[in-house]
């Protein structure tokens, strides 16, 4: 995995607030899939590394991208391949 803090977007400039610890459940180890599978959007490391990732090196694009996240992804589309495809087709649906 990338590290995380390469990206345009570091921690700092994360606009939402997330819990110091592991999300509760988010134990792949109990949930039997592993953690590259899905995106716990409770996360900020896991937020940060997909936003960063999708963002084609834009801070802007990485901001929408966490903003889109938190605000309007649907809870039930967890799979990193699944959020990436709706964000594309949702993008300039929102700001």
């Amino acid at each position: 995995m990338a590290d995380h803090r390469l990206g345009p977007m570091k921690k700092s400039d994360l606009q939402f607030s997330y819990p110091d610890g592991p999300a509760d459940g988010d134990d792949p180890a109990r949930r039997a899939i592993p953690d590259s599978v899905l995106l716990n959007r409770h996360e900020w490391y896991e937020v940060l590394y997909s936003c960063n990732s999708w963002s084609g090196g834009s801070l802007a694009t990485a901001l929408k991208c966490e903003r889109l996240i938190q605000r309007h992804l649907p809870a039930d589309i967890r799979g990193h391949g699944a959020v990436l495809t709706w964000l594309r087709a949702n993008w300039a649906n929102y700001r």
